[in-house]
């Protein structure tokens, strides 16, 4: 506390206002038509459809047909090709093995007028046609869509499977490669083919429906049923190219189990009363707390404002060791919710310097005191929330997050993964908002009326609640 000198709170308040402009605004570099985006702004949220509108929606095998792991992989890889054919870039896709679902949403296009989504949904559950083509040749249909015209090769039927493999062709050099294993019915069409166009600059394409996804050139004529695909390949990517081939010849069918949408309309309509509501809150808040704890009321709506932008820049994605985050109503609700903790806590910590003083304290030793007395139950009922913050997120996050790979583990492991994003958004605004809690509501709060506290014009004890001595 020694240490904390009158010029501590102009750099606390500086770095909050740097901090806050960043973190709103961003920063990005325009050249030419090119934008460099070095740190994301609010502009740069992901909305989820419950604000932006969207589609929600549930697949899983017709009738009693269970599933396994690959197979639910090479579906998922199913949906993204044809979401990606669709334009829709912007997804999330999710598989639940326990219950043999797969969770698809995709939030509406800016200005989106004309999408028929009850028709992008019955195209996604479609089974998908993989072919094999001679050459990438292409034409376009009577909807002026481009469609492969080269010769047929394989169907799905035609492999048998499809894998990622890590592999040596001189005994020393390892590299990735997509293996492939024939069908009997597929074994004497590839050797025929390689034949023909072995050491051509013709490749063999691999489509998925009217998607181009590979186009590996023939070194060789292959007339044993096994081939490779060869490339700049890593285990992902390898991996990937294997699950899409075997999604061809996928031996179920899919059906939607539930399926719902929101309008844009429905959902910006929240949003603006959400936020207009939260502005109306925080100024009470704030003429509340200046008006009830005066000096430390200031310094409570300063803190409050970096515990906003510090929620807002987790969710942009603005802290390098971790990524962003969708931003849901729910979301939206988890930092409000955070905000009242972060009153709670200068609450709490105001109270305990009026008690100090009253019992005849001087200044310096009320506020030392107050803070030491009010960081206890603080911690207590923010570690509440830490908990229940952390608990969400594992229990309704994607299947591959943290919180929910340890979960799952030792808690939800007899569960389906829900993957229900509007409730993991709470969990993390929650949590990332209880952690600015700690940083700007107790840590920040107390260098700022520790600095103020040294300046001669802010020692009279009615500033922070008690009587002048």
């Amino acid at each position: 506390m020694k240490k904390t000198g009158k010029s501590t709170f102009f750099i606390v308040v500086a770095f909050i206002a740097i901090f806050a402009v960043t973190s709103v605004f961003g920063i990005d570099k325009l050249f030419g038509d090119n934008r460099t985006t070095y740190i994301k702004g609010v502009d740069d949220i992901r909305l989820g459809i419950d604000i932006k509108g969207g589609v929600d929606v549930t697949f899983g095998p017709a009738g009693d047909y269970d599933a396994d792991k690959d197979q639910l992989a090479s579906a998922m890889e199913v949906i993204k090709t044809r979401l990606a054919s669709l334009g829709i870039t912007d997804n999330e896709v999710y598989s639940d093995e326990k219950s043999d679902r797969i969770i698809v949403r995709f939030p509406w296009k800016v200005g989106e007028t004309n999408f028929d989504p009850e028709s992008a949904v019955k195209e996604l559950g479609e089974m998908a046609e993989l072919t094999f083509r001679k050459g990438t040749d292409t034409t376009t249909d009577e909807d002026g869509n481009e469609i492969p015209s080269g010769e047929i090769v394989l169907v799905g039927d035609d492999i048998a499977s499809a894998k990622s493999a890590y592999v040596s062709e001189d005994g020393k050099e390892y590299e990735y490669v997509v293996s492939l294993e024939l069908s009997d019915s597929g074994k004497d069409k590839f050797a025929e083919a390689t034949t023909e166009l072995a050491g051509s600059s013709t490749p063999i394409s691999i489509w998925m429906d009217n998607t181009l996804i590979s186009a590996p050139s023939v070194n060789n004529a292959i007339t044993d049923g096994k081939a490779q695909i060869t490339g700049n390949f890593d285990f992902d990517s390898s991996t990937k190219l294997a699950n899409q081939i075997n999604s061809g010849a996928l031996p179920f069918k899919m059906e939607t189990k539930s399926f719902r949408t929101i309008s844009p309309t429905m959902g910006e309509g929240s949003l603006d009363a959400i936020l207009l509501a939260a502005l109306i809150a925080f100024i009470g808040i704030a003429v509340y707390m200046i008006f009830l704890y005066r000096l430390p009321g200031v310094v409570a709506v300063i803190a409050l404002c970096g515990q906003v932008t510090g929620s807002i820049a987790a969710i942009t994605g603005w802290f390098g060791f971790m990524n962003g985050s969708t931003l849901t109503i729910p979301g939206i609700a988890g930092i409000i919710l955070a905000v009242g903790m972060g009153v709670d806590a200068n609450i709490i910590t105001g109270e305990r310097i009026k008690e100090e003083l009253r019992t005849g304290k001087s200044l310096d030793s009320a506020i030392k005191i107050a803070y030491k007395r009010a960081f206890s139950a603080i911690l207590d009922g923010n570690i509440t929330n830490v908990i229940i913050a952390v608990i969400l997120m594992g229990a309704f996050g994607v299947p591959d997050s943290f919180f929910s790979k340890i979960l799952n583990k030792t808690i939800f492991f007899a569960f389906g993964a829900t993957a229900e994003g509007v409730v993991y958004s709470f969990g993390f605004t929650l949590l990332a908002g209880v952690i600015c809690n700690f940083i700007f509501g107790v840590f920040a709060s107390r260098l700022m009326v520790t600095s103020l506290s040294k300046f001669k014009c802010f020692r009279n004890r009615k500033l922070y609640g008690g009587d002048e001595k």
